[in-house]
């Protein structure tokens, strides 16, 4: 696996993910059997990537204008795993959310560490601090 062919599949599968394809695009990226895990309120119970691909999915719902911004984009070959800071904004202007539409918006940093196992991505692990967004948003305190 060449670093070139790492931080293609890498990329392809981030921008899949942050622009709410779900599962059905994000997986030609991904095993089968692709484990998740994130110590962040909101995700804390999810423990495969089809199900987060789909939760961020389903927050182009509440979230219509969602989009990121990569800010670093590296490769570890020693740990064969990418490492991705990206910045989330977003507003509460669609249906959906815990609450009615609160017109607020968040701007949150957030890193991805994917691993990947023959050239596709057996785990993903996001650090995200969820509840400064979700305060951010008014859906939390």
């Amino acid at each position: 696996m060449t670093t070139e062919s790492v931080a293609t599949t890498a990329r392809a599968f981030f921008d899949a993910c942050e622009t709410g394809r779900g599962w059905s695009e994000c997986s030609a990226f991904c095993r089968p059997d692709a484990t998740f895990a994130a110590q962040a309120e909101p995700l804390a119970e999810m423990t495969t990537l089809a199900e987060y691909t789909e939760w961020m999915k389903d927050m182009f719902t509440p979230l219509p204008d969602a989009s990121y911004s990569v800010r670093s984009f590296a490769f570890d070959p020693e740990r064969n795993n990418v490492c991705v800071y990206a910045v989330f904004t977003g507003s509460h202007t669609g249906d959906g959310g815990p609450v009615p539409p609160t017109g607020r918006s968040t701007r949150t940093d957030y890193v991805y560490v994917m691993e990947l196992d023959d050239g596709r991505i057996s785990h993903l692990t996001k650090i995200w601090n969820a509840g400064w967004a979700l305060r951010e948003l008014g859906w939390g305190e």
